[in-house]
């Protein structure tokens, strides 16, 4: 098998420090990168080399009809699927492949047989009368290599080549594809484009249904042949490749195994811009300053990403984007001196100067945490002022009322499964990323459990509801724990068992360890596992990692087993500190024993390895859950072994902790953006247990690059085209249009889900008002926007290309992917960072303007907040008690027209300006009102190096276009320079504007097809 796999499979690994330019791509068994083109835009792979499996992770395997069908050896491929054309054999696919997709490609090796016309390579589609099929020979009205499309029972579109024809006998590559923005249907011969359909007038909701039929070898319609032919690695992708692509995967194919490849940047049909061409305010800009900044030996500076320009004709531009170089170490601060930076300014010939002073000494101190959070059931939320259902209650509901109806055996049916345990009555297993053969499996069992706890914690608004989620935590815990008891035990009295985690051996009959999770070769011999272990897998996969095993779908390769176990364990917490369940606790304890006896003993070169190993490293916040439990116990192992997650390279740069993000090297470039995000929330939590302030340093200086550096308009700060994968960090900072905007989707909402958690953590330490700023942000304009309009569906990742659309999934909770898992989370918490308190309870801190009630109880106070924002502008806080204390309330950034104050309806003199909390200071009584009104106004947020390409905002909240059809252009929309408001026509109240006729409404009410982007020309 492996010898066959080096001939026909291709894998690439994006290397630390990717630059922009060509790059070198480093072969590596693992398939996350497929012949260059990211993991995310694969729908599936059937390679029919034994079966009809899916080799992508989505696990949308096929099914092989007919008694003749067969795998037949072969010289270039190794073992291949023969369809002999007898009416009765032929593949069919899952139908919810291609449910929902924008556009579609389709790739494949074919063998034939025969010429037979009318044959069909594949056919996809509702019915006879609506469908999609490749005929290799041609049909009964036409001869020739064709892709039609039929709608309705009539012919609308084909894709025909006329000059060159498929030989038979001999191995071709046929590709199709479907290019929905670019209203184009192509068809390729060995990676030739050989046919094309232009201004083709469609979308494929047209086409496909979510009961499609989908077959390899057969027609949908009665009466034609059947597929006479072998076949081997038939692909489907959810975005239109190009010719260059395709010839790709045809040559590495045809040329097998592994090798360092050159890569050029990306190339794509986004607009390109003169680099030279000056946009928006920058076409009035007259003058940028240099800047001086400070900083001491081995320390980069921070250089201000935005500083005040002087601009012409009387125009009030904003803060002029500064582009500053990013160095990739800190060689530049080693010694005592001053040096200077040279900055450039998007579009023009500025290069303003930062002048840096090395000077020696120590660095400033770090915070120490001076915040609390309030429980979840101290903060209700309210319906708006007028009594409508806000946005948060809306999401809210949905998924509390679909986690009411969920079956928690379902989600302990893969922990049965492994320990090899009898299912109960009425138990089906959850697909996608947990099914049987997935190395991921149980992750959303971790993501279930936080969820019904934060479930538990905020509807006391429903004694049903709450008894509910009572009993499901109780169940939960109560089968994990039973597991857990089991592990490293004998099975019977007197039988062999191994309990100490670190003699665990491999399983019978197997000369190693592998991670098989078949039903016919997983292994259940708890008894061998090592006390305290529990998983929805054996522990190979933990094993496999300390020797080097990387990412991928077969038995030699394994999938984030550490970010599965954080999900649990982080789950297990919750309910613990909810509910006081000890038996949840002791589930964490055994497990956390069970990875300090490993881990502790594993060399730190390797663990330096293991954690910087694309995704089959990942471990999730396994840090955070380690320093945690440590602060739960006080056990000190617990924080070793949390110090032992440290992902070394990236936070301190190497053993020696030279450099990195500890000394503000930006060391993620072109990395997966949420395989890091979670590990920076763990430094921050040993911070917490251990006031070590390099690992507070991390956490502050990866926020302030992600936020300022990689963040896209709603709040997301992945989706890069170099390197190939939306997933990661674009490969150079700060060139978002260069690098970003990938064709597979931006902005993972689990990495935003991340990220607020990050932020809010951070504001614990230090109040900076720009961290809740950005909070509100990704709040309103991505997580909120994340959920399917009449379900719990929600968003895996989000594209921002011009007229796209929200694919949404799991609205029945029955299949997670990683953003699933997390959006449990998400919309269970939405009160969880309105108020903050201090320490001293002396101070409440207002972040967030939600129509809310806050239950203070340390000083008897109940704060209402009524408000129908952001559809208004103003808020009212009502105290009801008494006591004297400081309320800090933010004023948001985009508040540049005044923030307004009255208590008891009499207006404050107040100096509130943008970006500070106003600090109201008084001895508060029984009723007092505060009522503040902060106007909105239109804006822009550019991307960082192409200002013209950018979102609009009204206060807070993003504006999308809605669009009538796809597009590959960005909408051109020209607005007044003095008041972007002249040109644009609505109603503020119901956030829906126009311009240019096209309506604009909030993203997060946006369902169809959008731009979030635009090109914008002022006047």
């Amino acid at each position: 098998m492996a010898s066959e796999m080096k001939m026909i499979k291709r894998f690439y690994f994006t290397m630390l420090g990717l630059v922009v330019g060509m790059s070198t791509m480093v072969g590596q068994s693992g398939n996350q990168i497929l012949d260059g083109i990211g993991e995310t835009g694969m729908i599936a792979r059937y390679i029919f080399n034994g079966d009809a499996k899916d080799w992508s992770r989505n696990n949308l395997h096929g099914r092989i009809y007919g008694p003749n069908a067969k795998f037949e050896d072969d010289e270039k491929f190794g073992k291949v699927l023969l369809l002999p054309g007898d009416d009765k054999t032929y593949v069919s696919i899952s139908g919810e492949a291609i449910e929902g997709e924008e556009s579609l490609s389709i790739t494949a090796w074919v063998n034939f047989s025969s010429e037979q016309m009318g044959q069909t390579l594949f056919d996809f589609g509702k019915d006879d009368r609506t469908h999609f099929f490749v005929s290799p020979f041609g049909t009964k009205k036409k001869e020739g290599y064709q892709a039609q499309i039929i709608q309705n029972g009539k012919q609308k579109y084909v894709a025909l080549s006329n000059d060159i024809k498929i030989e038979t006998n001999q191995w071709v590559h046929l590709a199709v594809v479907l290019d929905i923005p670019s209203k184009t249907m192509g068809i390729y011969i060995n990676g030739k484009q050989v046919g094309k359909v232009e201004h083709m007038e469609m979308e494929l909701k047209e086409l496909f249904t979510h009961e499609n039929q989908l077959y390899i070898g057969r027609s949908i319609a009665s009466g034609n042949p059947f597929l006479n032919a072998k076949i081997h690695d038939f692909r489907l992708y959810r975005i239109p490749l190009s010719e260059q692509q395709i010839e790709r995967i045809r040559y590495i194919a045809l040329k097998g195994g592994d090798e360092v490849v050159k890569r050029e940047k990306p190339v794509d049909n986004l607009p390109q811009f003169e680099p030279s061409n000056p946009q928006l305010y920058n076409t009035y800009l007259t003058g940028v300053p240099n800047v001086e900044v400070e900083t001491v030996v081995g320390y980069l500076p921070r250089l201000p990403r935005y500083v005040k320009g002087t601009y012409k004709d009387g125009v009030q531009g904003p803060e002029v984007r500064v582009l500053w170089p990013s160095p990739t170490d800190n060689s530049s601060v080693q010694q005592p001196g001053t040096y200077e930076v040279i900055g450039k300014v998007a579009g023009t010939n500025f290069q303003p100067k930062a002048i840096i002073t090395v000077k020696n000494g120590e660095t400033g101190g770090t915070p120490h945490q001076n915040l609390e959070a309030f429980e979840l059931e101290d903060v209700s939320l309210d319906y708006d002022a007028l009594g409508n259902q806000t946005k948060f209650i809306e999401n809210r509901d949905k998924f509390i009322n679909t986690l009411a109806q969920t079956n928690p055996d379902n989600f302990l049916y893969m922990f049965r499964n492994a320990f090899g345990q009898p299912q109960p009555e009425g138990a089906t297993p959850l697909g996608v990323w947990d099914s049987q053969e997935t190395k991921l499996r149980g992750h959303a069992t971790g993501h279930y459990l936080t969820a019904i706890a934060q479930a538990y914690a905020s509807t006391g608004y429903d004694k049903n509801l709450h008894a509910n989620f009572a009993q499901k935590m109780d169940y939960m815990v109560n089968t994990l724990y039973g597991l857990s008891q089991l592990s490293g035990h004998a099975k019977e009295a007197g039988g062999p068992y191994v309990s100490n985690p670190t003699e665990v051996p491999p399983g019978a009959g197997r000369e190693g360890f592998d991670s098989d999770l078949s039903e016919s070769g997983i292994r259940t011999d708890y008894w061998n596992w090592g006390e305290g272990f529990i998983s929805a897998y054996p522990p190979d996969q933990f094993i496999m990692l300390e020797g080097g095993a990387k990412y991928g779908t077969q038995k030699n390769q394994v999938w984030a087993p550490y970010y599965t176990l954080h999900k649990i364990l982080a789950g297990l917490m919750d309910i613990y500190e909810v509910t006081g369940n000890q038996k949840a606790l002791d589930i964490a304890k055994g497990m956390g024993n069970w990875v300090y006896a490993r881990l502790s003993q594993v060399p730190k070169d390797t663990l330096i390895s293991m954690w910087n190993t694309y995704i089959a490293g990942e471990f999730g916040g396994m840090n955070e859950a380690m320093a945690r439990l440590y602060r739960i116990t006080n056990e000190h192992r617990y924080l070793e072994v949390a110090q032992l997650f440290d992902n070394i390279k990236v936070f301190f740069g190497d053993a020696e902790h030279s450099h990195g993000l500890a000394k503000n090297v930006d060391s993620f470039r072109g990395l997966h953006a949420n395989q890091h995000i979670p590990q920076i929330m763990g430094a921050l939590e040993i911070y917490r247990d251990s006031e070590l302030p390099e690992y507070f340093r991390v956490a502050d200086n990866f926020w302030y690059k992600a936020k300022n550096d990689y963040m896209y308009s709603i709040g997301g700060v992945a989706g890069a085209r170099n390197p190939t994968n939306a997933e990661c960090f674009i490969s150079q900072p700060a060139t978002l249009y260069e690098n970003g905007f990938s064709a597979g989707g931006q902005n993972e909402t689990c990495a935003t889900y991340n990220m607020l958690k990050l932020t809010r953590n951070l504001f614990m330490f230090d109040q900076r008002t720009e961290l809740m700023d950005y909070y509100e942000r990704g709040l309103y304009n991505h997580i909120l926007a994340s959920v399917a309009d009449d379900n719990a569906g929600n968003t895996y990742h989000v594209s921002l290309r011009p007229g796209s659309m929200k694919r949404f999934g799991n609205a029945d909770m029955s299949g997670f992917t990683c953003c699933n898992g997390t959006a449990l989370e998400s919309s269970t918490k939405l009160q969880n960072s309105i108020y903050f308190e201090s320490h001293d309870h002396k101070a409440l801190y207002v972040n967030l303007f939600v129509p809310s009630t806050l239950q203070w109880k340390e000083r008897n106070i109940i704060v209402e907040q009524k408000t129908t924002f952001p559809k208004e502008d103003h808020t009212q806080l009502i105290v009801k008690g008494k006591g004297k204390f400081d309320l800090n309330v933010r004023v948001p950034q985009w508040a540049t027209k005044g923030f307004y104050v009255k208590i008891n309806g009499k207006e404050e003199k107040v100096s509130a300006q943008p970006g500070t909390y106003l600090t109201l200071s008084r001895n508060w009584k029984n009723g007092d009102t505060v009522d503040i009104q902060m106007p909105f106004q239109f804006h822009l947020n550019s991307v960082m190096d192409q200002q013209n390409i950018a979102s609009l905002f009204y206060g807070p909240i993003l504006l999308a276009a809605q669009e009538p059809e796809a597009r590959n252009d960005w909408r051109k929309v020209t607005l007044d320079a003095e008041d972007l408001g002249k040109t644009i026509q609505g109603n503020p109240q119901k956030l829906e504007f126009t311009i240019d006729g096209v309506v604009f409404k909030p993203f997060y009410e946006t369902y169809g097809r959008h731009s979030v982007y635009l090109d914008v020309t002022l006047k």
